[in-house]
């Protein structure tokens, strides 16, 4: 079932590709800031404790989860292995 937001956003994007582009952008990184939200909640920790245990600063850490942050795979990875997980990226067909 498809909402009314998905049918505006897919009509949007339909008409402009600035419009597309910036949506996916904005999407990723709200995926981004969601996975490494729950990355925390599962090892139980605060901002604070996850930012110092992945040696990053809590500000980033606030600015990644609350997706004002574009982050770089490298960043990822380093938090990757400051906790012993694997980043994974993937390709998936676009739908819209």
């Amino acid at each position: 079932m498809t909402s009314k937001i998905d049918e505006y956003i897919a009509k949007r994007s339909q008409k402009s590709a600035e419009f597309a582009k910036s949506y996916q952008e904005e999407n990723q990184q709200l995926q981004v800031a969601v996975e490494v939200r729950n990355l925390r909640d599962k090892l139980g920790m605060t901002q604070r404790e996850f930012a110092k245990f992945v040696g990053k600063p809590q500000s980033t850490i606030a600015r990644i989860e609350n997706g004002k942050m574009n982050v770089s795979i490298n960043v990822l990875n380093e938090i990757a292995d400051a906790i012993n997980q694997k980043l994974t990226v993937k390709f998936e067909p676009v739908t819209a």
